[in-house]
């Protein structure tokens, strides 16, 4: 489980396809690599891989994506020298400081609008969505919980298909938010309490 508390955005320093079959490796540099094992877990962009190669000196370290994760996600996107946000699970003694994350990216959404807001910028996301999602609870709520791109961040103007965020600069700062450009794919993860809400609705109506 994640919190959506980005720890540093990491760089992407390889990509590599497999002959075989559909998977990507991606390498990334980060500050903590010296303190990551194999087999644990790591979010990025808001989707949970697991570490399976460390460097020998320990500047990089590898994960690998399936094709599952690559059409669900905006992973297939990276190229390298790219940033990716970076969010190690939580421990269980830890505190909840953003919201419950699973790291089990829903869908994509298209950034479509940057604004400048005295202090904070906000970022409008449209996304697709059909009633048999939103059934599901693939939507968002007013002042309620989303991660885009593995942040936690609060709704501000839902609506049926779209909905903005306000990043405050230490977030944009230290997070790929930096880069985010209008037309850019980002990762979207919906609130799990509201997908467990309307799954139970489904068996009371």
């Amino acid at each position: 489980m994640f919190s959506g508390i980005i720890e540093c955005a990491a760089v992407v320093r390889a990509i590599n396809t497999e002959k075989d079959n559909n998977n990507v490796h991606l390498t990334l540099h980060c500050p903590f690599v010296d303190e990551l094992k194999i087999d644990q877990s790591v979010a990025h962009n808001g989707v949970c891989l697991t570490v399976v190669h460390i460097s020998d000196d320990k500047t990089e370290y590898t994960v690998t994506a399936i094709k599952e994760t690559l059409e669900r996600s905006n992973l297939g996107d990276l190229k390298v020298g790219d940033q990716v946000n970076l969010e190690r699970s939580m421990p269980v003694n830890g505190r909840l400081d953003g919201h419950i994350v699973q790291g089990h990216v829903d869908t994509t959404g298209l950034c479509t609008k940057i604004e400048d807001a005295d202090g904070s910028t906000y970022f409008t996301i449209e996304y697709e969505v059909d009633n048999a999602m939103a059934r599901k609870g693939y939507v968002t709520v007013e002042k309620g919980s989303v991660c885009v791109n593995g942040v936690s961040l609060t709704v501000c103007d839902s609506t049926k298909d779209s909905f903005r965020v306000a990043i405050i600069p230490y977030t944009l700062e230290h997070t790929n938010f930096c880069t985010l450009e209008v037309g850019k794919r980002v990762n979207l993860e919906f609130d799990i309490v509201g997908k467990y809400l309307a799954r139970m609705m489904e068996f009371v109506q």
